[in-house]
């Protein structure tokens, strides 16, 4: 498998169910925010989400967030959904997921990044050795650097989809 291949593809992320999580033997997941729990840069939360994160705690899935983003943004995103985070995480670099499955403590084997971006995410998990959901982003980014991200990223998706396992 390629490192730019995630091992699963949903539209969203309330797409992640329980049963999925059980089926593929997680209790863990590692959570991105910008454009994965709300839109670019905002502190919101929708129900939605919120009632996922609440399904996931009642069925033990133990939660934390791996953002790229620093410390004042993630701050209180986080705290506002009481959980545990890593800022600067330097994703796609393995050192911030890394701090997340000590703090998760959890086998890295029963651990998931759930994430927008292939080459900050999905790359970041795969190098650490974790299971990695793509979804899609809530809403496409602004700029030239983005578009090219984007572009090559559905590359990556094509090989995804001759390949693996699909949600809707």
């Amino acid at each position: 498998m390629s490192i730019y291949t995630p091992d699963l593809y949903v539209s969203k992320i309330t797409k992640v169910t329980p049963e999925l999580l059980q089926r593929h033997h997680l209790r863990g997941l590692i959570l991105d925010i910008d454009n994965t729990l709300t839109h670019h840069n905002s502190q919101q939360v929708g129900q939605d989400v919120l009632d996922w994160i609440q399904q996931m705690r009642a069925q033990g899935i133990a939660l934390t967030i791996v953002s790229n983003n620093n410390r004042p943004r993630v701050t209180p995103f986080a705290a506002k959904l009481g959980m545990d985070f890593v800022a600067n995480g330097c994703k796609p670099l393995p050192f911030g997921m890394k701090k997340a499955v000590a703090r998760l403590q959890l086998p890295k084997e029963q651990i998931a990044v759930i994430g927008d971006q292939i080459y900050t995410d999905i790359v970041g998990g795969n190098a650490a050795g974790l299971f990695t959901i793509l979804v899609e982003p809530f809403e496409q980014e602004n700029g030239w650097f983005f578009a090219l991200k984007r572009r090559l990223e559905a590359h990556h998706l094509r090989h995804y989809h001759r390949s693996k396992e699909e949600l809707e």
